[in-house]
């Protein structure tokens, strides 16, 4: 084997370590892995084993009144923006695939003339006080089953408190809010 067959050979390895060196590279660029929020199926704890990521995760229950007390409407309205590709929330804004939000706390549910709600949500029935925003915007499919709604929901209870001071912020009703406990 001559010198001109051997950098050929040396070349082609290099050339394919290089490959696969950019090819993890250029993976770890367009790719970000991140760890959910949840655990989606938790593992049974064994006994005598350490306490999992699944104990620490937990959370204790916090209730409605306290997240509401320390809650900021000003927050709510960055929450809110995740809203906006479907509802509007200023005064006689227009409906888009959703009604129009200004004022809706205290109101009747589907309320808004000249939108089209679920039958289900429509024969509901009801007026929207802060327990049941709170249980909507949780999951909408869990609490109104057969919405038109396709958003999922809210998993954080401080998004949701922020949120639902910020849509007691619009309009009139000036709803009491629950007791901290």
């Amino acid at each position: 084997m001559d010198s001109f067959e051997f950098n050929k050979f040396a070349g082609a390895v290099l050339f394919g370590v290089l490959v696969i060196f950019g090819v993890g590279q250029l993976s770890n660029i367009l790719v970000h892995p991140t760890n959910p929020e949840q655990v989606a199926f938790p593992v049974p704890e064994i006994e005598g084993a350490a306490p999992t990521a699944v104990a620490e995760t937990e959370e204790e229950t916090i209730s409605l009144g306290t997240l509401l007390a320390a809650a900021d409407a000003g927050k709510g309205e960055r929450v809110a923006r995740k809203c906006t590709s479907c509802h509007t929330f200023d005064d006689g804004g227009a409906n888009r695939v959703g009604p129009n939000l200004y004022g809706i706390m205290g109101d009747p549910k589907a309320r808004t003339g000249g939108f089209s709600y679920s039958s289900a949500l429509a024969d509901m029935g009801g007026e929207w006080s802060i327990e049941n925003m709170d249980a909507f915007l949780e999951s909408p499919k869990g609490y109104v089953p057969g919405t038109k709604m396709a958003f999922a929901g809210l998993r954080k209870p401080t998004d949701r408190a922020n949120l639902i001071l910020y849509l007691r912020s619009l309009g009139d009703a000036d709803m009491a809010l629950p007791a901290p406990e």
